[in-house]
């Protein structure tokens, strides 16, 4: 499949928020203001101007105290369920070169709920108008040779990107090679998204919306179909 990927390792992810930064720096995003709420993850959520967000969960894992890190993003799904629910194609649109999906200004024109209920990962946002917004592969570097912010600043490796091609076969790569020491690590949906994670443990831990329950794609899918013959069910109904 053409197109670019994300591959993150999150067994080399330190959490040092760096990719976080970079995002905010690059898309000229606001701070958000932030509290101690008892964990290292600032702010609480993503949200219409947060794009990336670590994610932190201190957890048990057979009877050892572990941190598990989730670098959390849009996964800019090959089927994207918010691009097939949208009513609107000037709105929601995928980049035909990278395969990124990209909100344009144009989504405040959308119903943002059914968007956002139609993303498997809870990942879009809206602003008080209705503008819905989210990771957009950093698009303008990418199309001028550059790295996503995100990536470039990563110093640990955890955070790659590339041909998609290249990407899995690297993701495949490390995956054998974490295996070694970690036997249930696993990437998480790599068949239906261009953000590939590998992850050791079981996706709950890391993030409630770390992998698509099948449901949710099968429901955008039903939508897509339904907007695709709704012009043959009126034409019917006028005949």
């Amino acid at each position: 499949m053409p197109g670019k990927s994300f591959f993150i390792d999150t067994t080399i992810c330190t959490a040092c928020r760096g990719c976080q930064v970079a995002c905010k720096q690059w898309h000229d995003l606001p701070a958000e203001k932030t509290k101690n709420r008892g964990t290292h993850q600032n702010p609480a959520d993503l949200s219409f101007v947060t794009y990336k967000l670590v994610r932190f969960n201190e957890v048990v894992v057979d009877g050892k105290l572990q941190w598990l890190f989730f670098p959390d993003q849009c996964r800019h799904c090959i089927e994207a369920p918010c691009e097939m629910t949208a009513d609107d194609p000037t709105a929601i649109l995928k980049d035909p070169a990278t395969g990124a999906v990209i909100y344009t200004a144009n989504t405040k024109n959308l119903d943002s709920q059914a968007i956002i209920d139609s993303c498997p990962y809870n990942v879009p946002r809206a602003a008080k108008d209705g503008t819905l917004a989210k990771c957009d592969m950093c698009l303008d570097r990418v199309e001028n040779g550059l790295l996503p912010a995100c990536v470039k600043t990563c110093p640990t490796g955890a955070m790659n990107f590339g041909d998609r091609n290249e990407m899995l076969a690297l993701a495949n790569n490390r995956l054998a090679v974490v295996k070694k020491k970690h036997p249930k690590a696993h990437l998480l949906d790599a068949d239906d998204v261009r953000v590939i994670y590998l992850v050791t443990e079981k996706p709950d831990l890391y993030h409630k919306f770390a992998v698509a329950s099948s449901s949710a794609f099968d429901m955008s899918r039903q939508v897509a179909l339904k907007k695709l013959f709704r012009p043959l069910t009126a034409l019917t109904a006028n005949l």
